[in-house]
């Protein structure tokens, strides 16, 4: 199964480009809540390129890697992965409202779809919010 969320973005294409692939933006706004971080982040760009963000609980008590390889890179347009099993496709659509930013994934069977889609709409609602400031 496939899940998809999307949030729009008050700053120009470019920028939110830019910072949803900076590794030191990404450890300032990559968290589902306020008790989680980005301890550690790195990004190679480039299709063939790997990507990794260390996520851990702000308690010490958990944490986690979320490693993957760019298949597909269309410069301000589209970012297609992999990660373990399973893909993920970001695009990043131009709007009047601003840019538009749609996460697709693979659902793992893990966790219920719900708290699967919750918690990347939080990551990326965090990823909005710390775009529109630093814009």
């Amino acid at each position: 199964m496939n899940i998809t969320v999307e949030t729009t973005v008050a700053a120009p294409i470019a920028k939110v480009w830019s910072l949803y692939n900076s590794p030191e933006a990404i450890k300032k706004w990559n968290a589902a809540s306020d008790d989680w971080h980005t301890t550690a982040s790195s990004v190679d760009l480039r299709e063939g390129g790997t990507f990794s963000s260390r996520m851990e609980a702000k308690d010490g008590s958990m944490g986690f890697d979320f490693v993957g390889t760019f298949t597909k890179i269309v410069e301000h347009e589209l970012i297609e992965y992999s990660f373990g099993d399973r893909k993920a496709k970001v695009s990043f659509t131009d709007t009047p409202a601003g840019s538009k930013v749609t996460v697709s994934f693979d659902a793992e069977t893990t966790y219920p779809i719900e708290q699967q889609q919750q918690g990347w709409q939080a990551i990326l609602n965090s990823f909005k919010r710390y775009v529109e400031i630093a814009s």
